[in-house]
């Protein structure tokens, strides 16, 4: 082989090396999209969060923060808080449901409720995929 040829393989596998690495999502980890929605739940008129993720997981964890806590603590309370084991699949919950295969990381301890108008932020994680979202339970919106 001539000089001429291991050059045009050497900078055909160099392009193909960077088009793998920066125009295709094989080394990159994909993210899990949320989605919420509020729900009537019965006649009562009580209203559920619902939250979607567009495909089904093996969740391993949920964590529900005060956004505004989050931001100046890392480490801020969670609301709600749950570990699984990532054997069942979820493609939808509700704020505080008891889900199979996940129990709250401080065994007999209950979701907290959500205020009106305060910004929170979801964490969902499905083994590496993980997600979050931020919402508002309750918020008071002015219509045209």
């Amino acid at each position: 082989m001539t000089k001429k040829n291991i050059a045009l393989i050497s900078l055909a596998l160099v392009l193909a090396t960077v088009y793998v690495i920066y125009f295709t999502d094989w080394f990159h980890t994909k993210s899990i999209i949320i989605s919420h929605t509020t729900r009537p739940l019965g006649r009562a008129g009580r209203m559920v969060l619902l939250f979607s993720l567009g495909d089904d997981y093996e969740l391993t964890e949920i964590k529900v923060v005060p956004l505004a806590e989050w931001q100046t603590n890392r480490f801020a309370q969670p609301l709600w808080h749950v570990l699984g084991d990532s054997s069942d699949t979820f493609n939808h919950f509700v704020y505080g449901q008891r889900m199979d295969g996940m129990d709250p990381v401080i065994e007999g301890t209950h979701p907290m409720p959500l205020q009106p108008g305060v910004k929170y932020r979801i964490f969902v994680n499905a083994g590496k995929m993980k997600g979050y979202h931020d919402f508002q339970f309750g918020a008071v919106t002015a219509t045209n």
